[in-house]
């Protein structure tokens, strides 16, 4: 609450990409990509900057950040190995192979089990995001709703709607339970996402 402008440090928005999905070196999004009327000159802007920090991406910048780089051959290797083998052994046995390389020796040394940890809760994490994409993408509602209005098939649309609405609760029912999700949250999520009553979703869980 000022008369004068309060001068602040300009922002540069950065994302490090890590993700198993291919991706160029260096990739920009806008805010406004995601408006639906679209402007030349938007009055709000935010530009975010994605650099793929995989191993053999970004050369330059790894030669700068040695541990940004390590970091990269280390998950490399756990990727590598989980190939072959479970993720708890694929990721001792790349943390193993990094020590005797010289690749984090010291971090890892130190911090040998909370690394264990971690990889291995995001590596979980990345693989339950991934079946639930799926399962989402399966529904296909939206793609549904939006292709039978435009070409007015109404009864269609309907129709389509309930049996895909129907296989899409089932579905991700399926997919949670394997995940362990505990019954009364995937009521809750069926609630939240299908607009069903209690009594409707209890059906497809119990």
């Amino acid at each position: 609450y000022s008369t004068a402008v309060r001068k602040i440090p300009t922002p540069s928005f950065i994302v490090f990409y890590n993700g198993s999905v291919k991706q160029e070196d260096r990739i920009e999004y806008r805010l406004s990509d995601a408006y639906i009327s679209k402007v030349e000159e938007p009055s709000l802007e935010l530009k975010v900057t994605v650099l793929n920090v995989n191993e053999g991406h970004n050369e330059e910048l790894m030669r700068h950040c040695t541990t940004l780089k390590e970091y990269a051959q280390y998950v490399a290797k756990v990727r590598r190995y989980t190939a072959d083998m479970g993720l708890n052994a694929a990721v001792k046995q790349a943390i193993d192979e990094c020590i005797a390389e010289g690749i984090l020796e010291d971090f890892l040394r130190k911090n040998r089990p909370e690394v264990e940890m971690t990889s291995i809760f995001e590596y979980n994490k990345e693989e339950e995001e991934k079946k639930l994409r799926k399962a989402e993408y399966e529904l296909g509602v939206e793609d549904g709703v939006e292709i039978g209005t435009k070409n007015g098939i109404e009864i269609g649309t309907r129709n389509g709607i309930e049996i895909g609405t129907k296989n899409g609760i089932v579905g991700l029912v399926e997919i949670l339970k394997e995940l362990g999700t505990p019954s009364d949250t995937i009521v809750e999520k069926i609630i939240s996402k299908f607009s069903l009553s209690e009594e409707q979703a209890k059906k497809y869980v119990y």
